[in-house]
């Protein structure tokens, strides 16, 4: 059994499509960022960066002791190492996805984040800033589309990479991104859309998590000023 402690925002999210597409029984607890439950004290102990999402594996690998994950590209890592599905078994395909992986966790999130920050949730609208992240967003995304040329995914066959990614596409308008800009991009953001078991994962959002609503100041406080 894995317990899923998250809440559905896109790093959320690529851990429930993996879930999902392995068949891994799993059990989700609500971390809701925007009343502070990613300060309590138990959240604190599995991920003491106060960050979702984070895992507990109570039948780890070689049995033992739980295994808790944090840092959704390491959580990723760990579950196809667990199932040993969705990262390739030889040296140069194990790399090949493990760049990807870690060009959208140290990339497109950041600078995605960036992007919605400053152009949805800042009190103060700072044009240098939208400028800066939604023209970093679009460099980024062409890297992708250049990536994706004759690939139906983006590290040969679908892998964690892929599920890393696609969550932080999903809300490319917010990102002020036209996806016919990025047809390649755009091609297999229609792929992965209709896959069985990411559109589970998504459905997750709705019967798993309380309502999404609109941020108050106070919880806008707890979310963007890093403490509760």
């Amino acid at each position: 059994m894995i317990e899923l402690h998250s809440w559905p925002t896109p790093n959320g999210l690529k851990v429930s499509i993996f879930l999902e597409e392995a068949g891994l029984e799993h059990q989700v607890f609500p971390v809701n960022i925007g009343t502070g439950d990613q300060f309590q004290p138990d959240f604190l102990a599995i991920s003491p960066n106060n960050r979702i999402p984070a895992i507990v594996d109570r039948d780890p690998p070689g049995g033992g002791e739980p295994i808790s994950v944090f840092e959704s590209g390491a959580i990723l890592f760990y579950l196809a190492r667990k199932t040993g599905q969705f990262v390739p078994q030889d040296p140069r395909g194990t790399m090949e996805v493990l760049e990807w992986l870690f060009w959208q966790v140290g990339g497109l999130g950041p600078m995605a984040g960036q992007n919605h920050h400053f152009n949805i949730y800042a009190p103060e609208k700072i044009p240098y800033a939208i400028d800066r992240y939604t023209n970093e967003t679009a460099r980024l995304y062409g890297v992708l589309d250049r990536r994706l040329a004759g690939r139906d995914y983006v590290a040969g066959d679908y892998s964690i990479a892929d599920m890393a990614i696609y969550p932080w596409i999903v809300p490319h308008e917010n990102q002020k991104q036209n996806l016919a800009d990025f047809p390649n991009v755009q091609r297999w953001f229609e792929t992965m859309k209709s896959r069985p078991a990411v559109i589970r994962a998504y459905e997750t959002k709705e019967t798993l998590y309380p309502p999404r609503k609109e941020l108050t100041d106070a919880e806008k406080a707890v979310l963007f000023g890093g403490k509760k």
